[in-house]
């Protein structure tokens, strides 16, 4: 048996800087340990078994991302709207904004998006732009609860690692982005966490219509991701300046949500049992079996996720590290009990939990024809 190699680095990443957005860019495909049955662990060497060990906990620490249909629908959304935002530099391009609770999975999958976009344009039209100049298809900024105009322009020139990022005006950082966004031909701008922004206190004001210019002056098309957008105005219409400034930004702006599973229709619990079965195939545990996620541990998975695919894998991928670690080597409920997972999914687990266990609720679709 070949172990692979781990895949080291790739978890001291600061995706704001251009150079490791490359190399998450560029990183290959991580390849699937092999699954040993419990005799061939024991047969391991001591070496080779903590390689392995190691192996498979980046593994299962990195089981995503899952093509759910939600990725897939936004995927599609987001190709519809980047590919038609070809139009002449005088004409402003559409801003799309991914609007949805957390753990729903919206920032991975907008990174996985922006990774195709990268490579795409890299394909087709080179790693250098005609002028000589590095091609950055995506830049990527993460704001902050207190960041401003000035602060926003910083974040950009931080990530192509600008000289005068420290030193110059708001006007000239300004400026200064605009440059390099023109010079590395920037096609996609994401604004992460932009629900961090006081919408309607001054600088949020200040940073929509900051928005509203690199919307006008900017060859890019804005990708804004928060949680309740809507509820912060960014879509909102109204009669006060703040909120008239706001209202243009939502004409211009088209939402996209990432909604949870849900199990009140079939086609909802045949969507959750195909993820399920998806899981199923990559976690590498030595008794592990066919239906162990899918058929033995469905109703008790969404309880404890309440359809929620963050709350899902950080579940499934600690119960894997302790199976591991503790020699189980497969996921049952008596192990998962004793994870613990992350608040909001703790909290709204009992009411779930209850209805499922009573049989007023169901996650599994009908006829499903056992774990495959």
């Amino acid at each position: 048996m070949s172990v692979p190699a781990a895949r080291g680095g790739l978890e001291n990443l600061a995706l704001s800087r251009k150079e490791d957005f490359q190399t998450f860019v560029d990183a290959p495909r991580r390849q699937q340990p092999d699954l040993l049955l419990r005799a061939q662990l024991a047969a391991l060497p001591g070496e080779r078994r903590s390689a392995y060990d190691r192996v498979r906990r980046e593994w299962h620490a990195n089981l995503g991302p899952l093509r759910t249909p939600q990725l897939a629908s936004l995927h599609e959304d987001l190709w519809d709207i980047v590919d038609s935002n070809v139009q002449d530099g005088d004409k402003a391009k559409g801003a799309v904004a991914v609007d949805a609770f957390p753990g729903l999975g919206k920032t991975t999958a907008v990174l996985a998006f922006a990774r195709e976009f990268h490579r795409r344009e890299i394909a087709e039209l080179g790693a250098f732009t005609a002028q000589g100049h590095e091609r950055w298809p995506v830049c990527r900024v993460g704001l902050t609860g207190n960041t401003g105009m000035k602060d926003l322009n910083r974040a950009m020139l931080e990530f192509f690692g600008h000289p005068g990022r420290q030193t110059s005006t708001a006007a000239q950082l300004g400026l200064q982005a605009l440059d390099c966004v023109l010079s590395c031909e920037v096609r996609l701008l994401i604004l992460d966490d932009l629900h961090f922004l006081k919408w309607h206190k001054t600088s949020g004001v200040e940073v929509s219509n900051h928005l509203k210019w690199i919307a006008n002056e900017f060859p890019v098309t804005l990708l804004k991701v928060g949680v309740g957008l809507a509820d912060k105005g960014l879509f909102s219409e109204g009669e006060t300046v703040g909120e008239t400034v706001l209202a243009q930004t939502g004409r211009r702006t088209t939402r996209l949500d990432m909604p949870p599973f849900t199990i009140d229709t079939d086609l909802g619990r045949r969507h959750w049992r195909q993820l399920l079965l998806a899981l199923e195939q990559r976690i590498v545990l030595a008794d592990a079996h066919p239906g162990m996620l899918a058929d033995d541990l469905s109703d008790y998975l969404f309880a404890r996720s309440t359809g929620h695919i963050g709350s899902l894998m950080t579940l499934i991928n600690r119960g894997c590290q302790r199976a591991q670690r503790t020699g189980t080597e497969r996921l049952t409920q008596d192990l998962l009990d004793r994870v613990k997972n992350d608040a909001a999914a703790e909290q709204a687990r009992q009411e779930l939990a209850y209805a499922l266990q009573s049989g007023k609720a169901t996650s599994r679709p009908r006829r499903t024809g056992g774990a495959g």
